[in-house]
């Protein structure tokens, strides 16, 4: 009966131990663990976001003729379309994101974890802007919906449609 303590006293020792050992050992099976910025999109630091990777282009069409070319990121798996232009603090001019869907369908978006007014461009199966959403506030949690099924989103910097004569009706090309 006397033993009891100290059996008690080496089992926790025991467990303690070994927890330490599993912190130690976990960086080895999982090396990201430990590490804050893994955690974070493209492994950036939260100070200066993830940046603009272009990865083509994109046209703005009119009538058929070209209005706008755009540099573009894509967003075409789940993942990247979940995390679109979060914690980005800027977005070059002429670039943009655009994110595509295996099929068209009324789509939704929001601001939240957004640095950068956008405007949000919902894109038709056939490549024809369906309707566009000008202006939106970043942080904001508020349904941004299209107004018709949209198989492409496209996002840029506010004020681009505008500046750019971009209307519902008109086409995009990549």
């Amino acid at each position: 009966m006397r033993n009891r303590p100290v059996i008690f006293a080496r089992i926790l020792l025991l467990i303690v131990v070994l927890a330490g050992l599993a912190y130690i050992a976990v960086p080895f099976i999982n090396p990201s663990f430990h590490n804050d910025s893994a955690r974070l999109p493209h492994a950036e630091s939260a100070a200066s976001g993830p940046t603009f990777k272009k990865q083509g282009d994109l046209w703005f069409l009119k009538n058929g003729q070209k209005l706008k070319r755009i540099d573009i990121e894509f967003a075409a798996t789940a993942e990247a379309r979940n995390l679109g232009l979060m914690y980005r603090t800027s977005l070059p001019d002429s670039a943009g994101m655009l994110f595509v869907y295996e099929e068209a369908a009324p789509r939704v978006f929001w601001m939240k974890n957004t640095y950068i007014p956008l405007d949000i461009i919902y894109v038709g199966a056939n490549k024809k802007i369906v309707s566009i959403s000008k202006n939106t506030s970043p942080h904001s949690e508020e349904n941004i919906a299209s107004e018709a099924a949209a198989q492409f989103v496209v996002e840029v910097n506010a004020g681009f449609t505008t500046n750019h004569q971009i209307e519902v009706g008109d086409v995009i090309s990549f």
